[in-house]
């Protein structure tokens, strides 16, 4: 997935003779380049840095903004987005007593709920009285089950969570799936690392906010309840899997009846849990994605006080709520989490946080409003039309893959041939009828929102698969591959320039969101893409020499990413990066392949002086320029499974030969990597 969905969803049957789909993105006779020449760099060769020499002068003049941790393109479409959805949900607001029963009318009184600071202030923490109440009246730990079930269905961390998705060895199915969680900082690595002193000093001083925060309520014990709940935690993660071992979708795939739970986790009441989690009946089995872990948490839920356990789940309760409640633990939260966390020394506007909980709690209706007003059809029919290509160079480049064996490349036409590809926003949209909100009631909205989600998905099981159903909003800046639905989702929102226009000519457009269309493509044939046939079954398609073959030809990925140090000292990990970094670099060959396709033999046109495979290349980089706070840059490294963004950028342009050829790379340039060095997939 990309780090940053339709009218009907369709499905694209690849036909044998794949005839290439004309270029008719824009009018190429008086089309623009799409290309931001502002911002070159003419002090910087292409040849030595081709991401500075495309984006050196914006780097130079643009600042991230004081409430960001970073900034770039897809922030700006975020930044844009967000402006237009104020627009939105501010004339919902405005008409919020028209209609009481309608999503536009709710919109408007979930934001106003929000907005309501002075009612804020006044109640401080008392819309949490009643479940501080729950939590002290755990008698013991036999009502820990209960507790849990209960926090995740209102959006509170707890040591397990859950998730309803397709059974992965039954595509015709959901199951109920239960996974690790519970944990404060961003991942296990943050409590055990003791080689860096950053993590170090991160540790101490969430000890010092927990105490802080449980302090502001009065909590006389609240420096030894932080020291208490860090080592809670510490244990979970000391059980963790790490992102590696939950990489591999059959370690993670553990098929556990029901009446076998007791003995997974002694001391864990589990029927008390499904009971409470609504699924008792629903299901004769639940997936457990990391056994190891449940015996572990079961092992810290034995030996832990119930006093530890009691200030463990009021601290997370008043952690996640913070941001809704008075200015106090606003700020406390956002000192931690993003000026300490993060270097943000700003927290965003009131109006921001308030479109952003109005997008998180009736996503799609907001996103039903910013299609009708944001997403011309235009639009979307150029952005099918661009997925055709790529699709149809995916067809083309799999009958020439040498990595491949014969039998195997059938099988992947088969699976490019059932992808579902969604485009823009949903043919269906969920209906929030059941979902209650109260202008007087901030939390209790918040709270209402996070089970009505939890209740929708819980309502999928036991019922035939939707494949129509969205989990992404139109307004998302984000795409992704979707291994259990064998689909590629591509929201409305991202689909906006500098990623994509459809008044500019085609190159800019195939090197920004082709490339982009092409990673996720490309997961389908990666090495998570090859556990799942194109029913979204968990079965392993490729032959032991294909996994070979593709584990030689991607291996010197690994060296070459670890290479990069994005800030003195931290070197990209490339184990932790690799699937991304291989979707990188086949995504952006075959958005070249698809450009050509889509010129269907005529000369692309030349504009302000620039070829077509110039602006190609241009397009994929100026679309990830991008502006990193430090302290952001050492969180990305040491858990985001993407490279930062330069690094993606010149990490996959030097293993493309188009791109040698488009500039004249030679030995002796920066950017050079000799032809036997270069990693090629596709």
């Amino acid at each position: 997935m990309l780090s940053f969905t339709s009218g009907a969803v369709m499905v694209l049957a690849m036909t044998c003779c794949g005839a290439a789909m004309a270029q008719t993105l824009a009018d190429t006779a008086d089309a623009r380049s799409g290309i931001d020449t502002q911002y070159f760099d003419a002090s910087v060769r292409p040849q030595d840095d081709f991401y500075q020499y495309i984006n050196g002068k914006w780097l130079a003049t643009a600042d991230i903004p004081a409430d960001r941790p970073a900034y770039g393109t897809a922030s700006k479409l975020y930044d844009d987005c967000q402006r237009q959805l104020r627009q939105i949900i501010e004339a919902a607001a405005e008409d919020a007593e028209t209609d009481a029963d309608s999503d536009q009318a709710k919109i408007g009184v979930l934001y106003n709920s929000f907005l309501d600071e002075p009612r804020i202030e006044r109640l401080g923490t008392k819309p949490l009285a009643a479940e501080f109440t729950r939590i002290e009246a755990i008698a013991s730990k036999r009502d820990i089950p209960a507790l849990i079930a209960h926090l995740q269905q209102i959006g509170v961390t707890a040591p397990l969570g859950v998730s309803v998705h397709l059974d992965s060895r039954d595509s015709t199915k959901y199951v109920f799936d239960v996974q690790q969680d519970g944990l404060g900082l961003p991942d296990r690595d943050y409590y055990l690392k003791n080689d860096a002193t950053t993590l170090r000093l991160i540790r101490h001083k969430y000890q010092l906010h927990i105490a802080t925060s449980l302090g502001m309520l009065g909590d006389g014990n609240a420096v030894q309840e932080a020291s208490a709940i860090v080592a809670l935690e510490t244990e979970l993660a000391k059980a963790q899997w790490t992102v590696a071992e939950n990489r591999d979708p059959n370690n993670t795939y553990n098929k556990v009846d029901i009446t076998a739970l007791p003995s997974l986790a002694d001391g864990y009441d589990w029927h008390r849990y499904l009971v409470a989690a609504g699924i008792d009946g629903k299901v004769s089995y639940l997936i457990i994605s990391q056994p190891s872990y449940i015996q572990g948490f079961a092992r810290t839920l034995a030996k832990t006080p119930l006093t530890t356990w009691k200030a463990y789940f009021r601290w997370h309760l008043l952690s996640d709520f913070s941001p809704y409640l008075s200015k106090a633990y606003v700020d406390e939260a956002f000192s931690f989490y993003s000026t300490t966390m993060q270097g943000v020394p700003q927290n965003s506007p009131r109006w921001k946080r308030g479109v952003m909980l109005v997008d998180q709690s009736m996503g799609q209706g907001l996103g039903k409003l910013y299609v009708t007003k944001y997403f011309p059809v235009q639009s979307k029919q150029r952005a099918e039309l661009l997925v055709k290509n790529l699709l149809e160079a995916y067809r083309q480049d799999i009958a020439t893959l040498d990595w491949m064996e014969p039998d195997t490349k059938l099988r992947a036409l088969s699976k490019l041939a059932r992808i579902t590809i969604k485009i823009g926003y949903p043919s269906r949209w969920l209906d929030y009828s059941a979902l209650k909100v109260r202008e007087d009631d901030l939390v209790g909205n918040v709270m209402r929102a996070m089970s009505f989600e939890y209740r929708r998905n819980i309502n999928k099981l036991g019922k035939p698969i939707d494949r129509g159903d969205w989990e992404s909003t139109p307004q998302a800046v984000n795409a992704f591959y979707n291994p259990q639905m064998n689909e590629i989702v591509f929201p409305a929102a991202i689909l906006q320039a500098p990623f994509f226009d459809a008044t500019v000519d085609a190159a800019a457009n195939y090197g920004g969101i082709g490339m982009v269309i092409g990673h996720e493509i490309s997961h389908a044939f990666d090495e998570q893409g090859s556990q799942f046939d194109g029913d979204g079954n968990l079965h392993d398609w490729w032959t032991a020499d294909d996994h070979a073959r593709y584990d030689a030809r991607t291996k010197p990925l690994v060296a070459e990413y670890d290479g990069f140090m994005p800030i003195r000292g931290r070197h990209v990990n490339g184990t932790l990066t690799l699937n991304e970094n291989i979707a990188d670099n086949a995504g952006l060959a075959i958005a070249y392949k698809a450009y050509h396709l889509s010129l269907a033999g005529d000369p692309a046109p030349v504009i302000d002086g620039l070829s077509g495979d110039e602006r190609f290349f241009m397009g994929f980089a100026q679309a990830w320029r991008e502006k990193i706070r430090d302290n952001f840059a050492v969180e990305l490294i040491q858990s985001d499974v993407h490279a930062i963004s330069f690094v993606r950028v010149i990490g996959t342009l030097v293993n493309q030969p188009e791109f040698y050829e488009t500039f004249d790379v030679r030995p002796g340039d920066r950017m050079y990597v000799p032809a036997d060095k270069r990693v090629t997939i596709w």
